[in-house]
């Protein structure tokens, strides 16, 4: 299949290379843009464990913090694999959304051991430090970088698009796929819609595009990219 990756850039290069290794034809377009944030050190003094909700927490964490003995408690298993890259040793995946990360975390730590700190973006999706609140945890959430979304398709993507070129747009976040919607729509391009596949990692992120006619939307059943990529099987 001819794949629209929306991802940001290092991730969308990750995908493009797993999606041409199983025979399809990958095309990279990406939506939202990382920025790390400068500022001072981190304060982790009474921290008992991490929260990494996406690889780019944890490529943010790196690039503030030298430290990597403190556990790790990532919500899926791509910042899991990221952790291990950068050198932590003790991470644990919660193969899922921020519910299931908060209830991983609820099972495996004592409200009493420390605080828990979540490396985050600017953006947030769901109430994690409200779950874990809720269970008696201390919660901080330090924003490690920033995402900005596109304000234009590159000329390559709007041809693809005007000249049937693709057959499915991967849309990993609501972020993404607001923004995408949104491009379409001011290139007078949202009949481009009605040949296409999304294929949505969770229902809020297909929420995002449902005005559109599409050809077809698939949501994965789990919110993870195994089990998005799963959908593209025959």
């Amino acid at each position: 299949m001819r794949l629209l990756v929306t991802r940001p850039e290092e991730d969308a290069q990750a995908t493009a290379a797993l999606l041409a290794s199983r025979g399809h034809q990958p095309y990279v377009e990406p939506l939202v843009a990382i920025h790390i944030v400068s500022g001072p050190k981190l304060v982790l003094e009474g921290v008992q464990a991490l929260l990494v909700t996406s690889a780019n927490g944890v490529r943010a964490f790196v690039a503030h913090e030298d430290r990597r003995d403190l556990p790790v408690f990532a919500v899926g298993d791509a910042s899991a694999r990221a952790a291990r890259a950068a050198g932590f040793v003790r991470v644990e995946s919660a193969a899922g959304d921020v519910q299931t990360l908060a209830r991983l975390v609820e099972r495996r730590l004592d409200p009493r051991a420390g605080d828990l700190l979540h490396g985050a973006g600017s953006k947030v999706a769901g109430d994690l430090g409200g779950m874990l609140g809720a269970s008696g945890f201390r919660y901080r959430r330090e924003v490690l970088y920033e995402q900005t979304k596109a304000d234009s398709l590159s000329a390559d993507t709007e041809r693809l698009l005007r000249e049937d070129g693709l057959d499915g747009v991967l849309l990993y976040s609501p972020r993404t796929g607001a923004t995408f919607a949104h491009l379409l729509r001011d290139l007078d391009l949202e009949a481009a819609a009605d040949r296409l596949t999304a294929f949505c990692l969770s229902p809020a992120v297909a929420e995002k595009v449902s005005h559109l006619q599409w050809k077809a939307v698939r949501v994965a059943p789990e919110p993870t990219q195994d089990s998005l990529l799963d959908l593209l099987e025959p």
